[in-house]
């Protein structure tokens, strides 16, 4: 939710489209490691044709896509193009578990997840994790964080934010109570604070606390983890692809205008190879604005 601002991802469904010849290219690129090829399918066609393009390719090889590529290919150019291939609930659950169940819990990949998603995401998130991992999201979260955090996330799990018009009314009474509880600190006002936080619509934390848009949020962790975290590639890869069909024109847009330089000449900078190619045809191109 952007305010009424127009939202604009960077990758849509490709026009003409053939699984079937898609599935033949793709198999003829794995043979032969082309990765150019590999490039210009996955990152030039939406999820839902993805999808179709890896049961094209396992009626036609009997093989899943999936599987192959991590067999074929290496490092974090693997890690983007096997993304690519996850419908985006099943990447959410994908990536929360390996936040959780890595080394240390990957805190900031659960922020970027549970905060930036909707009731209805958050719902088939929880059902792609528990068909993944035989597991529940709420009683992982549970057991892998603690205090008031895991408190927060399991209220943000729970899917239970109001979602539409923010009340201005409302919106002032809050600001007071988490004035209050941010100089109070005790408990009974962090729970308070959490309820504001985790149940009220994006409009209202906007206004309560000034809080930037989705666009805004991701352009700083994206301009973090590439100039403060030494490329940080999870981070990148993660929010380039889960946001690639939503809003990532919009992230790039104020990411120029927040940091002078565009998010295509950082990642132009840092990063190298295919590798960086991928990264650059989910961008979409450079242009001159952002």
């Amino acid at each position: 939710m952007y305010s009424g601002a127009y939202i604009q991802g960077t990758i849509f469904p490709a026009p003409n489209f053939d699984p079937v010849m898609d599935a033949q290219l793709l198999g003829g690129a794995l043979q032969d490691c082309d990765k150019d090829v590999l490039i210009d399918i996955l990152t030039q066609r939406c999820n839902a044709q993805r999808l179709m393009d890896a049961e094209a390719y396992k009626n036609m090889y009997g093989r899943d896509l999936i599987m192959d590529l991590k067999e074929t290919l290496s490092h974090h150019f693997k890690e983007v193009m096997v993304g690519l291939l996850y419908p985006p609930a099943s990447y959410d659950a994908h990536e929360l578990w390996h936040a959780m169940k890595g080394a240390g819990t990957e805190e900031n990949c659960l922020i970027d997840i549970l905060a930036s998603r909707s009731n209805g995401e958050i719902f088939q998130m929880k059902e792609a994790y528990l068909m993944q991992y035989d597991s529940d999201l709420l009683q992982d979260i549970y057991s892998e964080t603690s205090g008031h955090f895991r408190d927060t996330l399991m209220n943000l799990a729970q899917g239970a934010r109001q979602e539409g018009y923010a009340d201005p009314a409302m919106a002032a009474q809050d600001a007071m109570v988490l004035w209050e509880a941010c100089q109070q600190k005790t408990g009974e006002h962090k729970n308070m604070l959490q309820m504001i936080l985790c149940n009220k619509s994006y409009q209202h934390l906007w206004m309560v606390l000034c809080v930037r848009d989705k666009a805004s949020y991701f352009a700083y962790r994206l301009y973090n983890a590439i100039h403060e975290l030494g490329f940080h590639n999870k981070t990148i890869i993660r929010i380039l692809i889960a946001r690639s069909e939503m809003d990532l024109m919009n992230i790039r847009q104020r990411y120029k205008e927040r940091y002078g330089k565009s998010l295509f000449h950082d990642i132009k900078n840092f990063a190298s190879g295919h590798y960086e190619k991928a990264l650059l045809a989910i961008c979409a191109g450079d242009a001159e604005d952002y």
